[in-house]
C-alpha cells in the first residue's frame, strides 16, 4: 500500500520495491517493499540509520545498483514510465536529463583524468544538447550559479585540484545543467565541515525552489530533514515505517523506531540516549514486524507473526504498527541483542 503524498501531481510512484544483494553464501533482503510517492515541486527526506536501505532505494530509483544487487520486485514510475526493466542506454538518457544525482562522494563521481569542461561537454552531448560554444557558456553559467567565484579557472582543472566543498559544488552543476525534473542527494554533504554542508544543503534547496524541481534528499541527520524538508520517510530494515509531513511526523512519531531515532538526537546538556535491542539481520526477515524485538509497545499478539503495513494515523500521517499509540502500554525495554548482518552502506 502506498503512503499518501499531498494533493499534487505525483512525479515519482515507488510501488512495493524490493532490492537483494546476493552472493554464493548469502541473499541480503536490503528493501523489503518500499512504496511512497513524490510531488511535483516537493521535497522529501528519507531518514535512517546506516545500513537501513537508503542508498540501496536511491540506486534502484535511478538505475545504478552494482552487482551483486538487483531489483526482484516493484515497479518505479517517473511521469509515468516504470523504469524498472529499461535498458541502461534507456536509464542513461533519462539520467542527467529526467533525474540529477548528487552521491555521497563528488571525487568519486567526476573523472579524475578529464578536465571539467569536459566532463560538462560529455554530459551535454550525451543527450544531444548544445554546440561547443554554447556547451562552455552553459557549464560557465552552471558554475556561477552553485556559487564558484572562478569557473573559468575551473573548467580548465581536474578534480583532484578542488577541494571537498569546490569538487560537490561542481558535481552538483553537473547533475543540474540539464534541468532535470527531479534531484536525488544520496548524503550530499558527507564529509564536509559543519560549514560547507550547510552552503551545499541550502544550495541545492534553492536551486530546486527556483526551477520549481522535485528532490528526495537522504540523509541520516533528522536536523537536515526538519530544515531542508515538506516531508519525510523513516526507514528501518529496508522498510518504510512512517511518513508524513515533517512537522507532525517530528513532534507526534508514531512509530517506536522514529520515537527512539529522535530521542537519540544529541542535546546539550542531555545525556544521549540510545535504541534498545539491535538491527534485525536482513539475510533471514523474521515473520512479524521488524522491530518486534526492540519495542515498548509489542502488547498486540500480531506484532509477532504478522507484518504491519503502514496505516493512516492522522492527515497525510502513515505509520507501520498494530497498536494505537494513544492506548498502548508502554512495556519494559527489552534486552540489547547481538547485532544484526553487515549490510555496509545500503
Amino acid at each position: 500500500m502506498t503512503a499518501a503524498g499531498p494533493p499534487t501531481a505525483s512525479l515519482l510512484e515507488v510501488t512495493d520495491l524490493r532490492v537483494q544483494f546476493r552472493s554464493r553464501r548469502r541473499t541480503v533482503h536490503a528493501v523489503n517493499g518500499v512504496s511512497f510517492s513524490l510531488g511535483e515541486g516537493e521535497t522529501v527526506g528519507l531518514v535512517g540509520e546506516t545500513g537501513c536501505g537508503k542508498s540501496a532505494t536511491v540506486r534502484a530509483i535511478i538505475g545504478l545498483l552494482k552487482s551483486p544487487g538487483r531489483v526482484t520486485a516493484g515497479s518505479v514510475r517517473l511521469e509515468g514510465i516504470d523504469l524498472v526493466g529499461l535498458q541502461p542506454r534507456q536509464l542513461r538518457q533519462i539520467r542527467g536529463a529526467r533525474i540529477g544525482f548528487v552521491p555521497q562522494n563528488p571525487f568519486g563521481a567526476l573523472n579524475g583524468v578529464l578536465r571539467i569542461e569536459r566532463q560538462f561537454r560529455n554530459v551535454i552531448r550525451a543527450h544531444g544538447r548544445g554546440r561547443r560554444g554554447e556547451i562552455r557558456n552553459t557549464a560557465l553559467a552552471m558554475l556561477g550559479a552553485v556559487g564558484i567565484a572562478d569557473p573559468e579557472r575551473v573548467l580548465r582543472g581536474y578534480a583532484h585540484e578542488l577541494s571537498g566543498g569546490m569538487a560537490q559544488r561542481v558535481v552538483i552543476a553537473l547533475a543540474m545543467v540539464l534541468n532535470p525534473r527531479l534531484v536525488v542527494a544520496d548524503e550530499p554533504t558527507t564529509g564536509l565541515d559543519l560549514t560547507i554542508q550547510r552552503q551545499i544543503l541550502d544550495l541545492i534547496r534553492d536551486l530546486a525552489e527556483t526551477e520549481g524541481r522535485s528532490m528526495l534528499l537522504v540523509t541520516h541527520d533528522v536536523g537536515v530533514v526538519a530544515q531542508y524538508c515538506s516531508r519525510v520517510l523513516v526507514m528501518y530494515a529496508g522498510q518504510v515505517v512512517e511518513s508524513g509531513p515533517v512537522r507532525r511526523v517530528l513532534t507526534e512519531p508514531a512509530h517506536p523506531y522514529t520515537e527512539a531515532l529522535l530521542a537519540a538526537v544529541p542535546r546539550r546538556g542531555e545525556r544521549l540516549v540510545g535504541a534498545p535491542g539491535a538491527v534485525p539481520t536482513l539475510l533471514e526477515l523474521p515473520p512479524g514486524c521488524f522491530y518486534f524485538d526492540r519495542c515498548q509497545y509489542r502488547s498486540d499478539p500480531r506484532c509477532a507473526s504478522e507484518a504491519p503495513g503502514l496505516r493512516e494515523v492522522g492527515p497525510g500521517h502513515w505509520a507501520a504498527v498494530h497498536y494505537d499509540k494513544g492506548a498502548a502500554v508502554r512495556l519494559p525495554a527489552p534486552p540489547t541483542g547481538a547485532p544484526g548482518a553487515d549490510t555496509g552502506d545500503m
